[in-house]
Order: C-alpha cells, then structure tokens, then sequence
C-alpha cells in the first residue's frame, strides 16, 4: 500500500450532529477517525428542537451528562386542538421516563451541536476536514478508498478506511455508492419553519407546545431550546393548496403569520425558510465496507421529534458492534444486524411521525371536521405505540419468536453504592451488563457455571446488584434511588437481565437457575453474528464500581 495514503479505522462524510456522534463514540474506542465535510463554517442555524429520553442517556453516558442541562430544558404536554382549541390529542412530553428524567427534552441545535464539536475536538484521534467534499467512494475486501476535494482549491487527496460511514445527508453519496434505493413512503408537505427569540424580559402568551389543526392554516407552535439562559421559540406554517413557496420566504409574509401570537415588538426572528417534509427509507443500509446513517437512511416528517434521534440511534447501534470488528473480537458479519435492528424500528418511528402529521396537514374544512368528529367521538385510530427492537440479536424462544422482554430499552436511574449516588451507566461503565435483583442475584452469581463466568468475562460484560432500600444493601449492592430497576423486574416477572452497550434488553431470568441459559444463549447468538472472543476481550472502561 502506497506510504503517503492514510488508512483509518472509520472514515466519516458529513459533520452534522449524527457525524458528531458518531466520532466521538469511536474516538472514546480508541479508533482512527477521519471527517470530510464540504463546509467550513458549520451551520449555525436550528433544525432539530428536541431529543428523547434514550438520546438523553446515550449523550450522558458519552460524557456530556453535567453540560447537557444548561443546553436543554424538559419538554411540556404536546396538545393538539382543532380550530377551535378544542384538544383532540395529548402526548405527555413531561412525564417521567424509563430512562430518568421526561420523555422529551428541547434543544437549540447550534448550541448542542457546539458542545458535541468541543467534545470532538478533543479527541486527538480525530482528524477533522472541513471545506472538504466527497467525490468518489469504493472499495476492496481489504478497505474503503475516498477521494476528496477541497472545495476552495480544488485540489484532491484520497484516504483509506477499514469502514466508510456515510452521515451525508438526504443526498447521500454513500448511499448512491452502495446502490441503495429510498422507498417514498408517501408523505410530502411544505412548511414554513420560523425560529423566533423573545426580547429580553417578554413573555409570550402562546401553549407551551401544541399543534393547532386549523385546515384555514395548520399551525405548530413548540419551544425551540435555550441559549445562554434565553428560550426560543418555533412556528411552522402548512403550505396551502395554491400558495407558492416563493410567496412564504420572505420576511414580511412570516411577520403576518407570527402576528396573532408575536410581533417585531416583543422578538426577533432568528430564521425562517420553507421546508419540504418527507417520508424516505433506504432499502440498503450497508454493503461491504460501506454504511449509511442519519438522513441519508431515513427521512421523516417532523411531528414526533424524532428526526435527529433516529440518526443518534443508528450511531449507538453501530458503535458497538464496530468496536468488536475493530478490535478483533468479530468478524464483518456482526454489522449485518446493524440494518434488520435499525430500519424496522426507524420504519415504525416514521409510521407514528406519519400519523400525526396527518392529523395536522389538513387544509380541507370539511375533511377537518370528520377528522373532529371521529376524535370526539371515540372512532378515530390511536396512536401506534412508540417501538422497541423487533429483530436483530434479541434472545429468542424455541420457536423462534423474540422472548420478552427482549428488544425493550432498559430502565436508567441514580444509584447509590458505596456511599456514593451516580447514574446507572456511570457506575456500569459500558459494555454488557448482566443486572439482577438482590434476593436471586447472590444465588445466581453463586451458580454462575465456569463457562459462563468466562465467557462474560472475555466479553468484558459486569454482573451488577440492585436493591430497593438501603437497608438491604451491601457495599457492592446498587440502590434503586429512583425505582427503576425494581418496579420494572416485577412488572416483566424477572430477576436478571442482560443489557446491551446500546442500552436495549438482550434477554432476560427468573430465579437463579435460569442465568446460565441467558448466558449461553447470547453466547450464541454472538457466535451466530460473528462474534469470536478470545480469553479476554480487551480492556473496558471501569465505571464508578470499580474505582470505588
């Protein structure tokens, strides 16, 4: 190979959020990481106002728990009214969460992809190109070859990666390259996004989030994050039948729309622009040595928030399975769960997104008001319900179907150890993690066989205690301070579970005598997917366990 190419472990296009994300999480691995993004000024202008729970705890488990409050405050009750503010349906944003804290926090997407770009930064194991565009990806057995552009110069490098990510947006080249088609699953609407700031010292009189489904405007009006103490604010606008798009980008026309709710008087306009919003799910996800994530996978409407977490799922999902490739614990084949684990969950995700947006993108009256009706009247379909994983490494029963709970994420929450409260995942640190309640745990630790003691061992995987109370607990034992763990193993009729780096339930025993066979099932289905563990896995990062 000739010297001046460079080989990296991971090549990524783009550097929006999921291109962030998915640096770091690589970088905290140990891996090689090269960006190229054409940009050099990176975009400074909101997309994303909000991120879920689950996207909260893998944001904190990368470091980022004690920054992330002052970038974010907890999403209120989502209520959509029809033209008369009569509510037709509520989803609650504020209540708590399996993974702690609410359902739903909002963000000012500058400000938290700044803090994602520090974290960066500070990863010498990153080499990051901005005003840097892809031109050309392919590939051998051996690696990914990209050559690259300097967008100022022209001038044209190639590198060299053991694995190609591409986070390159709805017009990906990566998923071009891996001969992936979109499946248009048939939503299309345009929306004028407007992003406001509130003069110092003005409270607007507005709902705190809501979508007014008004068929003479649709109308949503939601938070749109903080920054440096200061909350924004969001409107977005249907398109209506016979309206341009020209017509609703200039200035002027969004101050006459925002006029019944704000004025110039009281804040300002950050941004506004018209935005098409879209159903898009790729076919393909990988080929070889070449993956795609984020919107150049899937593309959907903006009603459920879930845009910019699907892209974040998809690099929680894959960095763990990439550690193993990369540091030899598997072959190749373990990334082939990385799409049948991804698209069927992202596909429910655009379904649900979907549902509402057609609840909202109704400009016709009397279509409006049969939608009312059905509402008031009991008739109209209920949400579907926010998904868990379907497929993929999920331990199944003997007829082949997912045994649950397997597949749902797991519960997250303070614990106390040793004198000391911290996050679950500080003190389990990442990895597998084999967690029991307190009463069976003992036994089942003490008839863990030898085989399976190894075999999680190799995987570098902990097997954690849990308690209610204090009272019960020893030093080792993790009190429930929030009542996740406990509540939750009753309510599935466990005692041991098996989480997943990702966060989601593997599997899951009741009593004692049932760990070895959880155990030795993951055991297998690893093998299955191409995992092949030597002695010792490798060094983990300890948690807080074992530095107490």
């Amino acid at each position: 190979m000739p010297q001046d190419i460079p080989l990296y472990d991971v090549v990524q296009i783009g550097y929006g959020p999921v291109s962030e994300i998915m640096a770091l999480a690589l970088a905290r691995q140990g891996r090689s990481v090269a960006v190229f993004e054409r940009w050099r000024e990176r975009f400074a202008l909101p997309r994303a106002v909000c991120i879920d729970h689950e996207l909260y705890r893998v944001l904190s488990a990368l470091g980022m728990g004690d920054a992330l409050p002052a970038v974010s405050h907890a999403g209120p009750m989502y209520r959509w009214f029809n033209a008369d503010w009569k509510e037709l349906l509520a989803i609650d944003w504020q209540s708590e969460s399996i993974s702690g804290g609410p359902q739903v926090n909002f963000v000012h997407q500058p400000t938290l992809e700044r803090m994602f770009d520090e974290q960066v930064a500070a990863c010498p194991n990153v080499a990051l190109h901005l005003g840097w565009e892809a031109v050309e990806a392919t590939q051998t057995a051996e690696h990914v070859e990209l050559v690259v552009r300097e967008v100022d110069t022209g001038e044209r490098r190639t590198v060299r990666a053991k694995y190609l990510i591409g986070a390159d947006g709805a017009n990906s080249l990566v998923r071009e390259a891996i001969g992936a088609t979109q499946e248009d699953r048939g939503f299309e609407a345009d929306w004028l996004v407007i992003d406001v700031l509130p003069h110092a010292g003005v409270t607007l009189d507005i709902p705190p989030a809501a979508q007014w489904c008004n068929p003479a405007r649709p109308t949503t009006i939601v938070p749109a994050g903080v920054k440096d103490g200061r909350y924004f604010r969001r409107w977005e606008f249907m398109r209506l039948p016979g309206e341009s798009r020209a017509s609703l980008e200039h200035e002027d026309r969004a101050w006459e729309l925002l006029a019944p709710w704000v004025t110039p008087e009281q804040a300002s306009i950050v941004r506004h622009k018209v935005y098409t919003f879209r159903s898009l799910l790729a076919n393909r996800w990988r080929k070889g040595r070449m993956l795609i994530a984020g919107d150049a996978a899937h593309v959907m409407p903006p009603f459920m928030g879930q845009g910019l977490c699907a892209g974040l799922r998809d690099d929680w999902n894959l960095a763990w399975k990439l550690d193993l490739v990369l540091g030899g614990q598997a072959d190749d084949t373990l990334l082939d769960s990385y799409q049948p684990e991804r698209r069927p969950h992202v596909s429910d995700v655009i379904d649900l997104s979907m549902y509402l947006g057609r609840i909202i993108c109704m400009p016709d009256a009397a279509d409006a008001a049969a939608r009312d009706a059905a509402f008031f009247g009991g008739t109209a379909a209920p949400p579907p319900a926010f998904p868990c994983l379907s497929d993929g490494i999920l331990r199944r029963g003997a007829d082949g179907a997912v045994q649950a709970p397997a597949g749902l994420l797991s519960p997250h929450g303070r614990v106390r150890v040793g004198g000391r409260t911290a996050r679950f995942d500080a003190v389990a640190g990442p990895g597998f993690v084999l967690v029991s309640r307190q009463a069976p745990a003992r036994a089942a630790q003490a008839a863990l066989g030898a085989r399976q003691r190894a075999f999680l061992d190799a995987l570098g995987a902990r097997h954690l205690v849990v308690a209610a109370d204090t009272a019960a607990a020893d030093a080792a034992t993790l009190v429930d301070l929030d009542r996740k763990f406990i509540p939750f193993m009753d309510a599935h009729g466990i005692d041991t579970m098996l989480v997943r780096p990702d966060f989601y339930l593997y599997g899951a025993a009741t009593g004692p005598a049932g760990v070895d066979g959880l155990v030795d099932d993951l055991a297998r289905d690893l093998a299955r997917h191409g995992v092949h563990l030597g002695a010792r896995a490798g060094a983990r990062e300890p948690g807080l366990l074992a530095l107490a």
